[in-house]
């Protein structure tokens, strides 16, 4: 009897694992390229952020963009909005027709992860979330009216644990559906979430979200291993979306954050050049954009574009920018 069981949970899983590979999403033909762009980033690599952000839609001609709303940057002050680097960033966007995700919460892309006012960070928990609702209201409403904006991104990677635990803290949840309610009851257009392509689970962000968007990292460096490139075939991220899709239902799902620019633990001006480019040279910028390709999904936020520009203008090496400039000119085509 245990026999004929285990034979009917072996057939059962079998089924399942045939019936997920016939039914995968197929490799698109063409994927539609967007880049995430950071003031911060760009400033850290002693750029002048509008001057970077200006290229990336004037000369790489990106139309589809990741801009993040920084809470520091946007309430340096308690209660007192700077909205001049955000009207820059959306006014030029929506000139230009491009679409863009704008990224809200206190958890947004690049480090630390967690972005937070010095003013705030003295606060209870309780206190700040009482703040977060207003910055987030006070975000949405001003540019709920620009037709640039195609989802609102509600934190980022907040289920994931591994990276900035000590700079986040654990996952309030029930604060996160807060915040997603927050921005539904003041704007129609759909909230995005997203997860760790490569150690997430994507359960929480995928079910609780309109959309859904996933990192890539094939490469990766520690002190202790070196340099490492995941084992992971392209194909996990298709079954992942496939198990996702059969439990919660189908949703728009993008690549939302595909690295191309150095693994470092270090900031970037104080490596040198030759480490900068032995962990992200151009052959291997061209492997991971063949390798996510494969991932199946058609829309794909390019990550590295800060670091391009520096290295075209700081070091002459446009090698990157230019390779970046034919992807978005072969979307232009479309």
């Amino acid at each position: 009897m245990l026999r004929l069981i285990l034979k009917v949970l072996v057939a059962g899983v079998l089924i399942a694992i045939l019936y997920l590979l016939l039914t995968l999403r197929p490799v698109p033909a063409q994927v539609t390229y967007g880049v995430s762009f950071s003031t911060l980033q760009a400033e850290h690599l002693g750029l002048d952020w509008r001057e970077v952000y200006s290229a990336l839609l004037n000369d790489l001609k990106a139309r589809n963009l990741r801009i993040p709303a920084y809470w520091q940057r946007t309430e340096s002050s308690r209660d007192a909005y700077d909205w001049r680097e955000l009207d820059f960033q959306l006014e030029m966007a929506e000139t230009r027709g491009a679409r863009v995700v704008l990224a809200v919460g206190r958890r947004l892309p690049r480090w630390p992860e967690c972005h937070i006012p010095q003013w705030a960070q003295d606060l209870s928990w309780e206190g700040q979330k009482i703040e977060l609702r207003e910055y987030i209201t006070a975000v949405v409403q001003r540019y709920k009216g620009n037709s640039a904006i195609q989802y609102w991104q509600v934190e980022n990677e907040p289920y994931l644990k591994a990276f900035a635990f000590d700079h986040c803290g654990p996952l309030d949840e029930e604060f996160l559906k807060e915040e997603i309610a927050l921005v539904h009851s003041l704007d129609a257009r759909p909230v995005l979430l997203t997860d760790s392509g490569n150690l997430g689970k994507w359960v929480g962000p995928y079910k609780n979200g309109d959309a859904f968007g996933t990192s890539l990292y094939l490469y990766f460096w520690n002190p202790e291993l070196g340099q490492f490139k995941t084992k992971l075939p392209a194909l996990i991220y298709r079954l992942k979306e496939r198990s996702m899709e059969i439990f919660f239902g189908p949703k728009k799902t993008f690549l939302i954050e595909l690295s191309l620019e150095p693994w470092l633990v270090e900031p970037t001006q104080d490596a040198s050049l030759e480490s900068q480019l032995s962990r992200m040279d151009i052959d291997k910028f061209h492997e991971v954009i063949e390798y996510a390709r494969k991932t199946s999904f058609d829309t794909q936020y390019l990550w590295g574009v800060e670091w391009w520009y520096y290295l075209k203008e700081k070091h002459q090496h446009p090698e990157f920018w230019d390779a970046a400039k034919m992807i978005y000119a072969q979307n232009a085509k479309k």
